[in-house]
C-alpha cells in the first residue's frame, strides 16, 4: 500500500467533490470546487490519470519496453470497461426496481435509460459498444477512450515529447474548430464527454508528470507562476459566482472556442483549471502537515480510484431516488452524503484488505 501522496490525495479529492455534485441540489454542493471555479472535479480527475500514467509506464524511473506498456494499458482498458458493464448493468436494475416500488413508470426515464427499455435490442449493442450511455455514467467510456490511444503518446513523446503535445494539441483545435465528437448509438447526439477534446487534457497531464520529474527548469517557473496563477484564477470564479456565460448564439465562428462547454473541454476551461493547478498544487504539504486524517482519507480513496468510483456512482443514483421520494432537506443530505462518504472509505478498506489478503486463506 503507498503511502499518502500528493497525487493519491487530489484525486481521492475529485472523487470526493464528484460524489457531491452527482447528486443535484444537494445542500452540500454548494461549497464543492466547481461551484467557484470555471473548471471541475472531471478536470483534475483526466489531469491526473494523465499524470499517473507516466508513473505506471515506468519501473525505478526506467521507461518500460513499448510491448509491456501496450499490454499493461490493454489490461488497465479491460478493467475500466469492465466496471463500465457492470455499474451500467446495475444502474439500469435500480433504476426498475425504484418505479416498481414507487409504481413510478416516469422513473423508467431518468438519466437516458428509456431507450433501453423501449429498443432494449439495439440499446444491449449500444452499451457493449459505450455508443449508449447513462447520464452520470459517462467518465468511465471517456477514460476507456483515452487509455485505448494513451500507447501513441506515450510511445510517441519518448521520441519527441513537443510532438506529443503537438499531435494532442491540434487533435483539440480540429475537433472544437469542426465540432467533431463520437456518436451516440442507438440515441442521437454525441459522446457527453468528447475524447478527441479531453485527450488534451490527458496527455497534458502525462507530459506535465514528466516534466515535473525530469526538468528544474518546469518545476521552477510553476513555482513563479504562482502569483499569475492566483489572478488568474479570478476570472472563474467571477464567471461562476455570476453566471457570466456567453450566449451560444452570440459567438463567432468557430463558436466550440468561445464557449464555456464542459462537454468539448472549451479553451476558457482549459485556462481556468491551469490556473487552478498552479494556484494550488503547493497547497499539499500544508495540508498533510495539519489535517494528517483527512489526507489519509482522500489518499486512500485516490489509491483505489477504480473501485471507489465506481461504488460511488451507484450509491449516487441511490440517494437521487431517494431525494426524488423524500421531502427535501437538510437532514437528509446530510444523511445522504454521509452515508456516501462511509461508503466510499468501506470502499477503499476494502480493496486494500482484499488485496493483503492471502488468495490461499479466502479459498478454505
Amino acid at each position: 500500500m503507498r503511502e499518502p501522496n500528493a497525487v493519491d490525495f487530489w484525486r481521492g479529492f475529485a472523487l470526493v467533490t464528484i460524489f457531491i455534485n452527482h447528486i443535484p441540489g444537494n445542500f452540500f454542493e454548494r461549497f464543492t470546487y466547481s461551484g467557484y471555479f470555471l473548471s471541475d472535479a472531471a478536470e483534475l480527475f483526466v489531469f491526473l490519470a494523465g499524470w499517473s500514467l507516466a508513473l505506471a509506464t515506468e519501473s525505478k524511473g526506467v521507461p518500460e519496453p513499448p510491448t509491456r506498456v501496450i499490454l499493461r494499458l490493454s489490461y488497465r482498458t479491460i478493467e475500466v470497461y469492465r466496471a463500465q458493464l457492470v455499474i451500467a448493468v446495475l444502474a439500469l436494475a435500480i433504476i426498475s426496481g425504484a418505479a416498481l416500488y414507487l409504481d413510478n413508470p416516469l422513473l423508467l426515464e431518468w438519466h437516458n435509460a428509456g431507450l433501453f427499455y423501449s429498443d432494449p435490442v439495439q440499446a444491449s449493442v449500444g452499451f457493449v459498444l459505450l455508443s449508449y450511455q447513462l447520464g452520470y455514467f459517462n467518465i468511465l467510456p471517456l477514460y476507456v477512450a483515452l487509455l485505448a490511444i494513451a500507447p501513441v503518446f506515450i510511445l510517441l513523446a519518448r521520441f519527441r515529447r513537443w510532438l506529443a503535445f503537438a499531435l494532442s494539441a491540434m487533435i483539440y483545435l480540429t475537433a472544437l474548430t469542426l465540432e467533431l465528437n463520437l456518436p451516440n448509438w442507438p440515441g442521437e447526439g454525441d459522446w457527453f464527454f468528447n475524447p478527441l477534446a479531453w485527450q488534451f487534457l490527458f496527455v497534458s497531464g502525462f507530459l506535465s508528470s514528466v516534466w515535473a520529474r525530469e526538468s528544474e527548469t518546469f518545476r521552477s517557473w510553476a513555482k513563479r507562476l504562482l502569483p499569475l496563477a492566483l489572478l488568474g484564477v479570478l476570472p472563474g470564479i467571477a464567471i461562476s459566482l455570476w453566471d457570466l456565460k456567453p450566449d451560444p448564439f452570440n459567438v463567432p465562428e468557430p463558436r466550440l472556442l468561445f464557449l464555456f462547454d464542459k462537454s468539448n473541454l472549451s479553451p476558457a476551461r482549459m485556462f481556468d483549471f491551469t490556473m487552478v493547478v498552479l494556484a494550488f498544487y503547493q497547497m499539499y504539504p500544508w495540508i498533510q502537515y495539519r489535517l494528517p486524517g483527512l489526507t489519509s482519507f482522500l489518499s486512500a480513496l485516490g489509491r483505489n480510484s477504480l473501485s471507489v468510483f465506481a461504488v460511488g456512482s451507484i450509491l449516487d443514483l441511490v440517494a437521487q431516488l431517494i431525494r426524488s421520494a423524500e421531502p427535501r432537506s437538510f437532514v437528509l443530505d446530510t444523511c445522504l452524503v454521509g452515508a456516501g462518504m462511509l461508503g466510499l472509505w468501506f470502499t477503499a478498506w476494502f480493496a486494500e484488505w482484499r488485496s493483503r489478503s492471502p488468495r490461499s486463506s479466502l479459498s478454505r
